[in-house]
């Protein structure tokens, strides 16, 4: 009997070991179906639009460079959201009725709905990685496990721009403050409704202002979705109606900063006489702001940097592919919401160059 009830444990624990086996087993090669030892890993990339963005063309050229230095490791296939949500809810259907993604880089159209994105991806077990535009609610992210985030910190890019502004103020107050009554009249060109980069920036830029102890009015506050078209138009109605009013202009990004200079200089101004310019500053660095900046055009702006953006979302992707740790390989460490990097931003003036 004893025997028997020996050779009866050793039985069910072989059996219960066999089970655990086969359903860890299982279980990986669920997270990962698609990915076929020796064949390149299959990735989806979802712009938000690809027309008049010129940083997400610097993220595309990023990603462009991985795929040429790891051609036998990865694949890109990009897809054009043309700002318009439905159009990337299609792409996304299909890239999940066909299978034909490992994994999925997810740069948002609408930050604000994005839980019932992620229960799509999440019935289809596919690892997702969201980048450049942050989703309103965190929690959508956290609600699956093969999900992370990679952004920036508004209220570092923010509070940066307002440096800039702070500097430029105090070096050259006498020119900028054009009416000398000690206050700093601004126009706010605001990237997007409902988007955390746009309200942060917008707010910690003024902040970091209040904080230096400079008291500023603002003669409008227009949203621009980001274009450097509606921008350039933006501002000459304002120039026009309120044109010696203005002593700096604050933006969002890079695309909006260049259209306001790109019509200040349709009335003689910020064409590199200091005595005639309005000091503008933006977010992003992107080339043709460089060369603004150093020509005098433009006061500064905040870097953003795409490569070490891009480089992020790649390692962090390939890593929840291959069932590792997100971070494994990188330097960065979670944020307070446990599902997110921030790459930092960096100013970016005549000073630094």
């Amino acid at each position: 009997m004893r025997i028997f009830n020996k050779m009866l444990t050793i039985i069910i624990a072989s059996i219960v070991m066999t089970t655990m086996f086969s359903i860890y087993s299982s279980n990986l090669t669920n997270a990962n179906s698609q990915v076929v030892e020796g064949k390149p890993v299959s990735v989806a990339v979802l712009f938000y639009r690809f027309n008049n963005e010129p940083y997400v063309s610097l993220l595309r050229q990023n990603f462009e460079e991985i795929q040429i230095e790891n051609k036998d490791k990865v694949k890109f296939t990009f897809y054009d959201g043309e700002d318009n949500q439905a159009i990337q809810n299609r792409s996304i259907d299909k890239l999940l009725e066909s299978r034909d993604a490992d994994i999925i880089f997810l740069d948002l159209v609408d930050t604000k709905n994005v839980q019932e994105i992620i229960n799509k991806i999440k019935e289809n077990n596919i690892p997702v990685v969201i980048f450049h535009r942050e989703p309103l609610n965190i929690e959508s992210v956290k609600s699956y496990n093969k999900a992370f985030y990679v952004g920036g910190n508004p209220e570092e890019a923010g509070r940066l721009e307002g440096k800039i502004i702070i500097d430029a103020w105090n070096k050259e107050k006498e020119i900028i403050d054009r009416n000398g009554d000690n206050i700093m009249q601004y126009v706010m060109l605001f990237g997007e409704r409902d988007n955390l980069d746009a309200i942060g920036r917008t707010r910690y830029s003024l902040s970091a202002i209040h904080d230096a102890g400079i008291n500023t009015e603002e003669i409008a506050l227009k949203v621009c979705n980001w274009d450097e078209n509606l921008a350039e138009n933006t501002i000459k109605t304002i120039f026009l109606q309120q044109g010696n009013k203005i002593e700096t202009i604050i933006s969002n990004n890079d695309s909006m900063a260049i259209g306001a200079i790109k019509a200040l200089q349709k009335y003689g101004y910020n064409e590199g006489d200091k005595v005639k310019t309005i000091p503008v500053v933006g977010v992003d660095a992107i080339p043709q702001a460089q060369e603004f900046i150093k020509k005098g055009y433009m006061a500064g702006s905040v870097l953003q940097d795409a490569t070490a953006m891009v480089k992020a979302v790649y390692t962090i992707g390939m890593n929840l592919v291959h069932d590792r740790l997100p971070l494994d390989g990188t330097v960065y460490k979670v944020d307070d919401t446990g599902v997110a990097i921030r790459i930092p931003y960096k100013e970016y003036t005549d000073n630094l160059l």
